[in-house]
């Protein structure tokens, strides 16, 4: 199979008709041996019924139906595990990615090479303050903070290699930051291509502004788990042994000084120096113990990423 074409969605029912159509389309054109799958993420409308209906038209289209709403990192997740084509296709179902631009991705990956391909809306159909800014600077912080030279981290339409889609492990809300995730497993060929990006067609968007702080806040933690994930000893170890000296140091100048130099002066425990000792000391064995149990839990914990499957269309078990 050339290309998995993976759909997350969410109260999509007016547009999924037409992508279908629309990528069915491309495919055929191209000569493409593909699949298409919809992961509904706990859909309220009739989106899972109109899934069942193309499926039944088109043995190519596959879906799965979650349980409730667990988020876009969890759908992908289940989607890369049902994936079977080479290359991997992931897109919106709003029709804003345009299905067009799948056969270029694709030669990118399976012709030129490359493990990642990530879309760039380079001219955007959204609201300036609401998203467009908002947008450029979360992008900006995600660059500087991860090291991935990419202008659009938030942007649906992505090629993956098969490789890099069945070893990263997308949890939490972590979709965003795929590109860090490849890059840190060992991914280096990854690159980006301006796509168009076209205004909604139908209802009205997903996620609001509070998207973006918990972007910020995924931003810290992807950088901490690409930089410390695996050696949390070598960060709060490192803060534990500082903290802990500098509270030493400060117990010994007071010993020293009321032992040999001020002996008949202010009791240890009237000198603020001594409560700077104490917490410094505190913090630093606790910092150094968080370091120690983290060390333990990376030994020994498994990835799990949770989500509960209701129903499925034409899923291989594997």
């Amino acid at each position: 199979m050339n290309i998995s074409i993976i759909i997350p969605l969410l109260n999509e029912e007016e547009s999924l008709i037409e992508l279908h159509d629309w990528i069915v389309r491309v495919m055929h054109t191209n000569h493409f041996l593909y699949e298409i799958l919809f992961i509904d993420d706990g859909s309220t409308d009739s989106s899972w019924e109109i899934i069942g209906k193309l499926a039944a038209s088109n043995p190519n289209v596959k879906g799965i139906r979650f349980l409730k709403n667990f988020g876009k990192s969890q759908a992908l997740h289940a989607g890369f595990k049902a994936a079977e084509g080479d290359v991997v296709i992931t897109m919106d179902a709003d029709l804003q990615d345009n299905p067009e631009e799948i056969p270029e991705m694709y030669e990118l990956i399976a012709k030129e090479g490359y493990e990642l391909i990530s879309g760039w809306k380079k001219k955007r159909y959204d609201s300036i303050i609401s998203k467009n800014l908002p947008s450029k600077l979360f992008n900006w912080a995600a660059r500087k903070t991860s090291g991935v030279s990419l202008h659009d981290f938030n942007c649906g339409l992505k090629a993956y290699k098969k490789e890099v889609i069945k070893t990263i492990e997308v949890s939490g809300e972590m979709h965003r930051y795929i590109p860090v995730l490849a890059k840190s497993a060992g991914f280096s060929r990854i690159d980006e291509k301006v796509v168009q990006h076209q205004a909604r067609k139908y209802g009205k968007t997903k996620f609001g502004m509070d998207r973006f702080i918990n972007g910020f806040l995924d931003l810290i933690t992807i950088w901490f788990v690409s930089t410390f994930g695996k050696r949390p000893m070598h960060l709060f170890g490192a803060l534990g042994v500082l903290m802990f000296t500098i509270g030493f140091g400060f117990a010994l100048y007071l010993g020293i000084d009321k032992v040999f130099i001020n002996p008949f002066g202010r009791l240890i425990t009237e000198r603020p120096q001594f409560y700077i000792s104490l917490v410094a000391m505190v913090i630093g064995t606790q910092l150094f113990l968080a370091g120690f149990l983290g060390e333990i839990m990376v030994r020994s914990r498994k990835n799990e990423t949770r989500y509960n499957i209701t129903e499925e269309i034409n899923i291989t078990k594997k």
